[in-house]
């Protein structure tokens, strides 16, 4: 028999996918003993909008962008004419 014909009786996933019985893997069972004896709490797909943090509006970020390029400009102006004195 050669390495090849191994390889393929090894690895052959049309054997294995057309078992008729499928065993759920070790996380699964755990899981589902666990749930059986106490179900997890229902949770919503996306959170709840109460909960998340408020959004500041779009304008505030803009300002608050604009005036730290505002000081940068000034500081930079301020360093270079002190360096002329």
């Amino acid at each position: 028999m050669t390495e090849q014909d191994d390889w393929g009786r090894e690895f052959d996933h049309r054997w294995a996918n057309s078992a008729e019985h499928k065993e759920p893997s070790a996380r699964a069972r755990m899981l589902a003993a666990r749930w059986r004896e106490n179900p997890p709490d229902p949770m919503p797909f996306r959170a709840d909008p109460d909960r998340t943090a408020p959004r500041r509006s779009s304008w505030v970020s803009t300002a608050v962008v604009l005036s730290c390029v505002a000081v940068v400009i000034v500081l930079l102006g301020w360093i270079q004419m002190r360096a002329l004195y």
